[in-house]
């Protein structure tokens, strides 16, 4: 639509105009239940009633305000009603010859959502209950009700709604009842795309959270956290509270700001397209962190860092926010970061600089490697690109540039720059300068070079070490090499630890020495380790401080091909596990001898979070980079592993959970089939391995990809699971099946329908698309690029998206599928550039799929 893609130059421009003085809102919610008040075809709409009062800096001039509703009822200007037909075109309001203050009122009909996006209503289909919640980041309140949708005209929101009878709403500050009427309390002055409003018949559990300063002064803070009613019996909300007041100590205790946004809900709500949103007051989650089956610790783990995660952002991001979304890290690697160290230090999940080296930074990795790269700063021109910014960059490589950036500064002095920063910045809007000067205050260095380095500049470093021995067998001279891609250049500088191990005589791998070093150019010697004994393996970046790819010497790489699973310490483990993923992806080491390792050293994996990051790995291996010779075997090599594994993990332990569902994932000859197919049925049985629901619909998946569980069967399943995670796992299994009719079937649900909500939009695509069925799915490569300019226009962006990564045909793993990916890039030079980086980033997956082929081909041929 025009006018949907606000630019930057756009928001300057209104930012410098502008200024918000308050919203006042009114939603008429009854509409959600009972038959739709539109006519067929058309979209179910609600009422939503604005009020903004604002300034503008330069009377008489013209600007605009932002909606995208069906239709406008009525509007009027400073007393002055104006015809909707003329000044409102779909997605803005034409605000002309503005005053110094001005009043805008907005009557419209706005959409209630199946995309996740603005105001989401999901139907139950367990009990026909209804169910709303909004997400808006970064753009969609606007869907919701009329505003200046960007973050830095900030401005207080008081909301009203009318909801059906028996429904509780929530919104942003505390709510009451009056007169048939929702009315919540005016916030604090917020940007436009937190604000937000829950409703319906949830279930809601409360708490309190106490805290008394130093002074003798009191906080309380009321708690609360909900599911839908049909989730309520697996919801463990004392978990979930308890980590949330963990968290508010830690955060009052180092942040030295009181928790500034009143009450404390969290919402757990279904067809949710991210992981949770720092909307104040009232956080989303999506209802996936509330466990209907038995899940291991690791799952646990994450939703504590996800619950951290969106309470750093009541600081960083709520408290202070961006001025446009070229500084998104500043809120989101901050919280990234945040997360992971107050999980660590005021929970049970001490071992998350764990899983963050071993997982959150592989994500990083990654997107640091594609073409569309870009500075952890980023050049955000307009809203798409902001939408897909919220990646591997903003947020992990933003995250492991500030734990370097605590080595670098120290710990003290990072922490004593946020409390400058909140309390100079507080409901204001900020820039990196103004980070970076508050660290420069407390830490009293430079830290304009360190930003160049870090933040400003886009790709990762590998370090190698380099060890020369005397004819004694000690080490004269161990030496770091950085390099960069050619592609991006930049040598920074790395403070790194560097340690040395080698097996005890009980046979563990075990550090005996360990220096720390400042890396900078091309190589750098570490002194301290002249005149070590010789070691087995040299660990470049031991402690995980700094953000680089690791690389082996020989030797190192020798010792770890024999007796990974014998290093003792689990961080240094898990940083040589990356290590050797990087070295498969980037073709210089053969997927088969990755999957090798795995099935050697996986089963000694005592990290059950990194466990399950081999297995992901492995099955990535198998289908990305081993040649195609050796897909056969190595799937067999992986299944018959897995089996193993499972048989003789522990009864009932979390490591025999995660083996049973890598085995179901890799199964696929006729014995593995009949195993799971027995485990569904009850004649085959597993000691401790209880296959709850969950558990049945992961064993039911590869069944229905092979052919061995219909229509019927997968109807049966649904029928003793008939719930909206029922129906998900129900839908992903149907597009699974081998058949010709069912992948034109699910294609065109898809592709050609928007009848899908966006929940089984992104369960269909994932049944589509099956290694197993190469073949099958072939003729879709040419269908996608004839299609995704299309989509991408009809479509919302986030549907958008899912689409074009989803579909395309990465399966399709041969130079004339990059050939056609090309050629539709050059013939396409004028489309969405936020289309066009999809379409850019598959394809360089695939190519860099292609290149581990051919490495590990070339072994094969050895």
């Amino acid at each position: 639509m025009p006018g949907e893609n606000l630019s930057r130059d756009e928001a300057r421009e209104r930012a410098a105009l502008l200024s918000v003085d308050g919203y006042e809102v009114f939603l008429d919610l009854r509409s959600a239940i009972g038959e739709s008040n539109a006519e067929e075809g058309a979209p179910r709409t609600f009422r939503s009633v604005t009020t903004i009062r604002f300034r503008c800096a330069e009377p008489g001039a013209a600007s605009f305000a932002d909606l995208i509703a069906p239709s406008v009822t009525a509007l009027s200007l400073n007393g002055t009603d104006l015809d909707p037909s003329e000044v409102f075109d779909g997605t803005r309001i034409t605000l002309e010859d503005l005053q110094g203050e001005n009043e805008l009122v907005v009557d419209a009909q706005c959409a209630y959502s199946r995309t996740g996006e603005g105001m989401h209503r999901f139907v139950d289909p367990e009990d026909g209950e209804v169910y709303l919640y909004t997400q808006y980041e970064p753009a969609d309140s606007r869907r919701v009700f009329a505003n200046f949708e960007q973050p830095d005209l900030k401005a207080p929101f008081r909301f009203e709604a009318q909801a059906p009878e028996g429904w509780t709403v929530w919104s942003n500050g505390v709510g009451e009842l009056a007169d048939g009427v929702w009315k919540f309390a005016e916030t604090k002055p917020i940007s436009t795309y937190i604000t937000a409003v829950v409703a319906g018949p949830y279930h809601y559990v409360t708490d309190t959270y106490e805290k008394v300063f130093e002074d003798g002064s009191k906080l309380e803070i009321p708690l609360g956290a909900m599911c839908r009613k049909g989730l309520a019996k697996h919801f463990d909300a004392d978990d979930v509270f308890l980590v949330t007041k963990q968290g508010l100590d830690f955060f009052h205790e180092h942040f030295d700001y009181p928790y500034p946004f009143g009450k404390y809900d969290q919402a757990f709500v279904p067809e949710y397209n991210l992981g949770a949103m720092e909307n104040p007051g009232c956080v989303t989650f999506r209802e996936e962190f509330i466990f209907r089956g038995k899940v291991t610790q690791a799952s646990y783990e994450r939703r504590a860092n996800v619950i951290l995660h969106e309470m750093a952002h009541m600081w960083f991001g709520d408290l202070v926010t961006m001025q446009w979304w070229d500084d998104l890290w500043l809120k989101e690697s901050f919280a990234d970061f945040m997360g992971s160290f107050s999980m660590v230090e005021a929970t049970r999940f001490t071992d998350g600089w764990i899983t963050f080296a071993n997982n959150r930074k592989a994500w990083a990795y990654r997107a640091d490697q594609l073409p569309s790269t870009h500075p952890v700063t980023a050049d955000i021109r307009d809203l798409e690109d902001a939408k897909l910014n919220f990646d591997g960059i903003t947020y992990a490589k933003g995250a492991s540039v500030l734990k370097q950036l605590v080595a670098y500064v120290g710990r003290d002095a990072f922490l004593e720059g946020a409390r400058r920063y909140f309390k100079r910045h507080a409901y204001g809007n900020t820039r990196l300068g103004d980070l970076l000067s508050v660290l420069e205050e407390t830490s009293g260095r430079d830290m304009a070079a360190w930003s160049r380095s870090w933040l400003q500049t886009a790709g990762v470093n590998s370090l190698t070490p380099q060890v020369t021995l005397n004819a004694e067998g000690r080490i004269t001279e161990l030496a770091v090499v950085q390099e960069a891609a050619a592609s991006h250049p930049e040598l920074r500088p790395h403070r790194v630890a560097v340690g040395l191990y080698r097996r005890s005589a009980g046979g563990e791998l075990e550090r005996y020495a360990r220096a720390e070093v400042d890396v900078d150019g091309p190589r750098t010697a570490v002194a301290e380790l002249a005149g070590a004994e010789a070691p087995e393996l040299v660990l470049v970046n031991d402690d995980d401080l700094t953000y680089c790819k690791i690389r082996f010497d020989e030797n190192s790489l020798a010792t770890l091909r024999g007796h990974l699973g014998d290093i003792s310490d689990p961080l240094a483990r898990a940083l040589c596990w990356t290590a050797l993923w990087n070295l498969t992806r980037d073709g210089l080491m053969p997927a088969r001898d990755f999957i090798g390792l795995v099935l050697r050293f996986a089963g000694r994996e005592s990290g059950i979070g990194v466990l399950q990051m081999l297995h992901t790995w492995a099955t990535s291996a198998l289908v990305h980079y081993a040649a195609p010779g050796r897909r056969e075997q190595g799937g067999r090599d992986l299944a018959e592993g897995a089996l193993r594994e499972l048989r003789i993990a522990e009864p009932g332990s979390q490591h025999q959970l995660t083996w049973a569902r890598f085995f179901a994932s890799v199964a696929s000859s006729d014995a593995d089939l009949q195993l799971l197919q027995g485990l569904l049925d009850g004649t085959a049985k597993i000691d401790g391995l209880d296959v709850d629901q969950e558990l049945r619909w992961a064993f039911l998946s590869p069944l229905a990809a092979h052919g061995a569980a219909d229509e019927e069967a997968l109807a049966a399943e649904l029928a003793r699971d008939d719930t909206a995670s029922g129906k998900r796992h129900q839908v992903r299994c149907l597009a699974a099946r081998p058949s010709a009719a069912v992948k034109a079937q699910a294609w065109a649900s898809v592709v050609e329908s928007d009848a899908l909500s966006n929940a089984l939009v992104e369960a269909t695509i994932a049944g589509f698309q099956q290694p197993s069925q190469r073949e099958l799915t072939a003729p879709y490569a040419a269908k996608y690029f004839d299609a995704i300019e299309r989509v991408w226009s009809e479509r919302s962006i986030q549907i958008g998206m899912d689409v074009v990564r989803g579909l395309f045909p990465h399966l399709q793993d041969r130079e004339e599928t990059v050939a056609a990916a090309d050629a539709w890039l050059a013939a396409h030079e004028s489309s969405a550039p936020a289309l066009r980086r999809l379409v850019l980033e598959a394809r360089d997956d695939l190519a860099r799929g292609l290149r581990g082929q051919a490495c590990d081909a070339a072994s094969t041929a050895g």
